[in-house]
């Protein structure tokens, strides 16, 4: 919305010449979100005790974390506006993929907000059915991979993949069989698809996950959304898309601005979701960060580095998976307890170290996706 300062302004007053530049939005737009979320944070945290929106702490879990029921939750509502506000404020509005990722983010948001309405009108740790939110969430993905499909036949994205340390290998993920009729075109982007719902849903659920315990999956998201903030911009820049071998995706700049309002908005509710914390984002905050992470990663085409930017989500994942199937195979666990964070819990570590444990590899995994635009 302020863009458009600089498109009717800038002939006349120089200083609007600042709103033409991707990077001054940026950082403006972490700024705003931060500051929303300060400001509103307290607000928001009366306004759940007072509705009595507390945490049901889910009975098999550790015992240490009965102290923490009743602590207000379903903040993420405070962290999709912080997000939604500054981008509206500072992206420019006519650009497509800026609300293509803001539908898919508040979609996930949708699908989280549910759930855990479900769990206090319950009042127990019992949202959907995970047959129900798994089914919700692939419908969202499918739709945001119809999408892109759409874009790709109009030259606006590309469905190949984009592999890190290789410069000029990007597979298509498509049929090429079923591209020459018309008939069977659409069933070309199968594996396109698949890919997008598998990354989409993956992403979500690991986040979700790896909120356990006080800023822990937060602090990540931070970590997270500053990496993809330097991958949308270098993938949007000419020179530096160019120097460092990235598809040119010059119509992903304004993802930059959206990069950077979740760190800003991650950032503040982090001052009040620090241990001790006073408020809990809920699966609002965390499927919709999940969807977020992802779905920007699949249109700036760095779907393989994923992984790497946010390792600690999938670490917590897989701890899940290798838990719950060494349990059905061999009838034995490999941990004390799933997801990972716990099992250190169980073995004697306090909260706090856990978390700052798992903020240094976060930054580490981040830091290495960064180094492989380099190694290409």
């Amino acid at each position: 919305m302020l863009y458009y300062l600089y498109v009717v302004l800038h002939s006349k007053y120089h200083i609007f010449n600042l709103f033409r530049y991707v990077t001054f939005r940026t950082a403006y737009a972490s700024l705003t979100a931060l500051f929303l979320s300060l400001s509103l944070g307290p607000w928001v945290i009366n306004q759940l005790k007072k509705f009595q929106v507390g945490q049901f702490i889910r009975e098999d879990g550790p015992t240490a974390h009965q102290v923490k029921a009743g602590t207000p939750t379903m903040g993420g509502v405070l962290i999709l506006l912080c997000i939604v506000v500054p981008t509206l404020l500072w992206a420019d509005l006519a650009n497509g993929f800026v609300w293509l990722i803001l539908a898919v983010t508040l979609a996930f948001g949708a699908i989280g907000f549910w759930d855990d309405y479900q769990k206090v009108r319950r009042r127990q740790n019992l949202g959907l059915t995970a047959r129900s939110k798994f089914f919700l969430q692939i419908l969202v993905s499918v739709g945001f991979g119809v999408v892109l499909v759409l874009m790709s036949s109009g030259g606006y994205y590309s469905t190949a993949l984009t592999f890190p340390f290789f410069k000029r290998y990007q597979p298509g993920l498509t049929i090429p069989s079923l591209l020459r009729s018309p008939w069977t075109y659409g069933m070309a982007f199968t594996p396109f698809l698949v890919f997008v719902v598998f990354l989409l849903v993956g992403s979500s659920n690991a986040v979700n996950l790896t909120d356990g315990l006080d800023g822990l999956a937060i602090g990540c998201v931070v970590i997270t959304s500053s990496a993809l903030t330097v991958l949308t911009y270098v993938s949007s820049h000419a020179t530096f898309s160019q120097y460092l071998g990235l598809v040119h995706q010059p119509l992903t700049e304004n993802l930059t601005i959206y990069s950077g309002a979740m760190v800003g908005s991650s950032l503040g509710f982090l001052w009040y979701n620090a241990h001790p914390a006073e408020i809990f984002m809920g699966d609002v905050g965390s499927l919709s960060l999940g969807g977020a992470i992802a779905s920007i990663a699949v249109v700036v085409k760095q779907e393989l580095l994923l992984p790497f930017i946010g390792g600690i989500f999938v670490i917590e994942a897989l701890s899940v998976i290798i838990q719950v199937g060494s349990y059905k195979l061999r009838g034995k666990r490999v941990f004390k307890m799933a997801p990972l964070h716990h099992h250190f819990e169980l073995a004697g570590w306090k909260e706090s170290k856990i978390i700052a444990r798992f903020w240094i590899v976060a930054l580490i995994c981040s830091l290495f996706a960064l180094t492989t635009l380099k190694l290409r």
